[in-house]
């Protein structure tokens, strides 16, 4: 497939896209300008810092990644406020910066073979009065588009469960998972600061957040166990989707034309 957008990505100029409206008052876009970064990052420290009590210090999550990542942001069109953003770090920009976010938390040696046509997704949030399908799944349509556009075949990343329970959900959804066959090893792959899903898990019933079950639903592969960040409070699940795994609905839904 043909690299629509590979002189854009190579100038780190925003990757225009077609605003699509999702309900008449909510519409996708991309990150233009620093304005618009800056409210991006205004929402990632509302719900990083304030809902799950991450350690971010200032009024803006923010890091050394933004300004080599695209920004998609889901945004009221009247109030222009982002309500969901996911961050986009792609090959060409990952091998600027010199690694991934990933690899911060993960060994994923043996998945460097994909980097080439694998792009990195992250700080995904949406404000809890748009957690809907319809928001995750217009996050996603966009996402594959982008995909599709610039020849990417993977996409990998870092699902975030809140332990402030003390990481007893994120144990028991581990444990949950592999009972359905949904871990996935990987030789060679693995947390550097593994959560303590044995000693943790307690068989309760299990909450699944919005952003993980949509991954799952996607087809995606979760890689071994969790990392534990303890900066941001989350039991992070590695992530792995093959465009090529994706349920045909999917297909249908985000693949066509």
């Amino acid at each position: 497939m043909k690299n629509l957008n590979s002189v854009i990505l190579k100038q780190n100029l925003p990757v225009n896209i077609n605003k699509k409206k999702i309900r008449p008052e909510i519409v996708a876009d991309w990150v233009q300008n620093d304005n618009d970064l800056k409210k991006v990052q205004q929402l990632r420290y509302k719900i990083f810092k304030k809902e799950l009590g991450a350690n971010i210090k200032g009024l803006l999550d923010r890091d050394k990644f933004d300004d080599y990542c695209e920004h998609l942001i889901i945004k009221d069109s009247i109030s222009n406020i982002p309500v969901g953003t996911y961050r986009v770090l792609t090959p060409f920009k990952a091998k600027e910066y010199g690694s991934l976010y990933t690899e911060s938390e993960f060994d994923i040696g043996p998945l460097f073979v994909l980097k080439s046509k694998m792009i990195e997704l992250g700080r995904a949030c949406i404000d809890k009065r748009y957690r809907t399908g319809s928001v995750i799944m217009m996050l996603w349509a966009e996402i594959a588009k982008f995909m599709i556009t610039n020849d990417y075949r993977y996409l990998i990343g870092c699902s975030s469960v809140s332990v402030k329970d003390g990481g007893h959900n994120a144990a028991n959804i581990y444990q949950s998972l592999k009972d359905q066959k949904k871990i996935h090893e990987i030789n060679g792959v693995r947390p550097f600061n593994p959560l303590p899903v044995d000693k943790l898990f307690n068989d309760h019933l299990v909450n699944i957040p919005p952003l993980l079950n949509g991954y799952l639903k996607l087809g995606a592969r979760i890689i071994g166990k969790p990392a534990w960040d303890p900066e941001f409070q989350t039991a992070d699940f590695l992530t792995l989707l093959d465009l090529d795994d994706l349920p045909d609905r999917y297909k249908n839904h985000f693949l066509k034309g």
